[in-house]
């Protein structure tokens, strides 16, 4: 069949990566892809946000299965076009991805179902919002209400950061974004990423992963969009797992399909772990990045049979095949991220690397200029690898990025400290 994926980040190198496995994948194109797509699969440029783009594009190419990997397509609505077009997607509708679109309209959902998050409320003007901070105190949570690039969150541990993060969100830091902007109670325990299928009616998991938000090591610093990750989450047990789904997961995709707006995706389920239960700190319409990249290092090829089960509403006859292994991403970003970078400086010793089973770098932010891959953003390559334990893996991902020669690029040394 012919597989288009939307998306240009290292997420969607690793989908790629996965799918090209899977033999039912005929002809892969990725838009608009990357310098490491590039190199396996078609490169397409168009506007992915345009629907009417996205569907003469399949049309044209006799795409079989569009596969949409960041927010902002389906937030665009873009699974709605290429659905009402005759074709097969995986990825959720509009209305559906307001789980994500809309820190409010998630909330609203978990107050319908009553699925265990945060105390929280809702403010269109700064002065109520600073009202409601001074009377509940520090640490508080204030979210801006919209999309913003992973970026819109801020927990505030002292009085004065909330009040601050109020003005910077209402003078528009994070544009439209922060037109709206939620308040919620400040949760402790342990954050961890649970991945979710859902064709509407039924649920699978299909993985759990944890990342680093901050940019120093120790978890220290300015949070970003993740640092690494690593896979399974050890404190996700089976237990966490069950009553995530139970008491989250399940209610939500049963309440989204009574409102008339069914779920079908991936569900990504931010859960904080605390005394052996879970609630929900957010959800997320797509997969994750830098998570994406350790769960197909472990599903493999298996990716896109699960993704089109999902998609044909089969989920109930789809199974994953574990097995008893470990991945961890280290993300190499340009120096000066999350704050300002430079674009341009070239990255050397890429070819050198393995790529395998066990070990790929995926191209998050990177282009092609005379001829050789340099850096185009601040997040850049994630160098990941699979192994018998996490300690394994983790060795082996240190050991490939010693095989790189780019001074302008810098990682964190303990990715996974949390879990070895």
């Amino acid at each position: 069949m012919n597989i288009l994926i939307l998306g240009s980040g290292g997420r969607e190198h690793a989908l790629a990566w996965a799918v090209k496995q899977n033999p039912k994948c005929d002809r892969l194109i990725v838009a608009p892809g990357n310098a490491g797509i590039a190199q396996m699969a078609e490169v397409a440029d168009f506007n992915i946000l345009d629907g009417v783009e996205v569907v003469t594009f399949c049309e044209e190419n006799a795409i079989d299965f569009v596969i949409i990997g960041p927010e902002a397509p389906l937030a665009a609505g873009i699974a709605d076009a290429t659905r009402a077009a005759g074709v097969l997607t995986f990825g959720p509708s509009a209305d559906a991805a307001r789980l994500e679109a809309s820190k409010a309209f998630t909330k609203e959902i978990c107050d319908a179902c009553g699925a265990p998050t945060a105390a929280y409320a809702r403010f269109t003007e700064a002065s109520p919002a600073k009202d409601y901070v001074r009377k509940m105190g520090a640490p508080i949570v204030i979210k801006a209400d919209g999309l913003a690039a992973g970026k819109g969150v801020i927990v505030a541990m002292v009085e004065a950061e909330a009040l601050a993060a109020i003005d910077d969100m209402f003078a528009g830091e994070f544009g439209a974004a922060g037109a709206e902007v939620v308040i919620e109670e400040f949760m402790a325990g342990e954050e961890a990423s649970f991945f979710i299928l859902s064709d509407g009616i039924n649920a699978l998991s299909v993985g759990t992963a944890q990342d680093h938000k901050r940019v120093g090591d120790g978890d220290t610093g300015p949070n970003t969009g993740g640092m690494g990750a690593y896979s399974p989450a050890p404190v996700l047990t089976d237990a966490i797992q069950k009553q995530a789904l139970d008491e989250i997961v399940l209610p939500t995709i049963r309440e989204m399909a009574r409102r008339g707006t069914p779920y079908q995706g991936v569900l990504y389920a931010g859960l904080m772990i605390e005394n052996g239960r879970a609630r929900l700190v957010e959800y997320n319409a797509r997969f994750g990045d830098p998570e994406t990249q350790v769960l197909m290092m472990r599903l493999g090829a298996q990716a896109l049979d699960l993704m089109l089960a999902c998609a044909d509403g089969r989920l109930d006859q789809a199974r994953v095949n574990w097995g008893d292994d470990h991945a961890l991403t280290v993300v190499m970003a340009a120096k000066g991220y999350p704050g300002s970078y430079q674009k341009g400086s070239k990255i050397s010793g890429l070819a050198a690397m393995p790529e395998d089973s066990h070990h790929m770098c995926f191209h998050a932010g990177t282009a092609v200029k005379d001829g050789v891959i340099v850096a185009n953003g601040g997040r850049v390559l994630n160098i990941t690898a699979r192994g018998d334990s996490l300690a394994d893996a983790r060795r082996r991902a240190y050991a490939m990025i010693d095989q790189l020669d780019w001074p302008e690029g810098f990682c964190r040394s303990d990715i996974g400290w949390r879990a070895l």
